[in-house]
Formats: C-alpha cells, sequence, structure tokens
C-alpha cells in the first residue's frame, strides 16, 4: 500500500505541477495582501478536495450514467494527461489546466479567484480528475484509500507552495521552475502512455 501510495503522489504531483503553478497564483493574486493570498490559497485547496472526493466516491455512478467503460476513460485521459505532459516538457503551462483569458480578467474583476481559476481548472482539472477516476472505478477500498490519502497530500503541498510563494520564487528563479516543470513533464508522459496502453489492452484484450 505504500508503494502505491507513493506512485500515485507521484503521478499527482506531476498532473498537478504545484510548483509549475507558482508563477501563476502569484499573477492572478498581483497586488492581493499577504492575507489575502493565504485565504484564497486556502479556499482554492478546500475547494479542490471536495471536488476531487466527489469524483472518487462516485466516480463509478457517474461512469454508469454516461456509459462509459473505465478503459475507454484511461484512454481519453491519458490522452489528455499527455497533452499535459507535453507542454510541461516545454515549460508552458497547458491549456487544459490554464484558465482562460476570460476566465482569469473575470476572476481579477470579482477579486475572487480561489474558486475558478484557481480550484478549476488549475489544482481540480481535467487530467486531475481522469487519475482519480481511471484508478477509483474498482472500489477496492486499499487502492481508494491510497488514492485519498495521495490527492490530499499533494492539495496540501500545494496550498503550503502557495502559502509561501512570494519567497520560493525568488529562491529558485524562473528557470529552477522550468527545470522542474520538464522534470515533472517527462515523468507524466511516461505514465500517460501506460495508462493509454493499459485502457487499449482492457478496449481489445486479443490484441
Amino acid at each position: 500500500m505504500i508503494a502505491l501510495i507513493l506512485k500515485l503522489t507521484l503521478s499527482f504531483f506531476a498532473v498537478m505541477n504545484p510548483l509549475g503553478n507558482i508563477p501563476i497564483f502569484i499573477t492572478l493574486t498581483n497586488g492581493y495582501s499577504v492575507e489575502e493570498k493565504r485565504r484564497n490559497a486556502r479556499k482554492a485547496a478546500v475547494i479542490s478536495f471536495i471536488i476531487l472526493t466527489v469524483f472518487l466516491v462516485l466516480g463509478k455512478y457517474i461512469f454508469s450514467m454516461f456509459g462509459i467503460t473505465i478503459h475507454a476513460f484511461r484512454v481519453a485521459g491519458g490522452i489528455l494527461i499527455f497533452g499535459i505532459a507535453y507542454s510541461l516538457l516545454q515549460a508552458k503551462h497547458s491549456s487544459a489546466q490554464s484558465p482562460h483569458p476570460h476566465e482569469q480578467k473575470e476572476a481579477e474583476n470579482q477579486n475572487d479567484i480561489s474558486i475558478t481559476p484557481l480550484a478549476i481548472p488549475i489544482m481540480a482539472g481535467p487530467g486531475t480528475i481522469a487519475t482519480v477516476m481511471s484508478h477509483s472505478t474498482s472500489y477496492h477500498l486499499e487502492k481508494m484509500i491510497s488514492v485519498f490519502i495521495s490527492y490530499t497530500l499533494i492539495l496540501a503541498i500545494t496550498f503550503v507552495l502557495f502559502y509561501y510563494s512570494t519567497a520560493i520564487i525568488s529562491k529558485l528563479g524562473q528557470n529552477g521552475l522550468n527545470v522542474i516543470s520538464r522534470l515533472m513533464g517527462l515523468i507524466l508522459a511516461v505514465m500517460s502512455i501506460q495508462m493509454i496502453a493499459g485502457g487499449i489492452h482492457g478496449l481489445f484484450p486479443h490484441l
């Protein structure tokens, strides 16, 4: 179980890319007081936790409602995650996990960026949801607990990094963040290929 938690934690770290999201957080909270930044970081972490937990618990029923199989979802999720990985390898943010310009502008005007775009799609984006659901549809208790622990840990890490974002980015610099993003992209690309391969094997077991 410990090995599974470590594997899943690494996967969620690569998908969420908390270090790579620090510049986005700093941009979105530009002009905010330290307390306002930390309040938004805390609220975004809580909302993301609720979203991912809902998909963890109700993933099977969501699949049944739309007539989706886990194998098809793994292929689609793997493709989506590979797109994120490709962007990370170039030290860029995927459109799947980055706020659209109108979302960012609206969030800034409303002075509340904790729900959109912080929680969705940055922290609990499509890639993260795909990872949760692909590992939770079997409803094996040990696996579900491992998934829960893993994404909770990464959300906690993300919160801490956002909490101290100004100090962190001044220490690492943009080049340091780019190196970490590329490393996470490579790991995530391998994981996405494995997810796609598993999905194809499930869809076409005789291949």
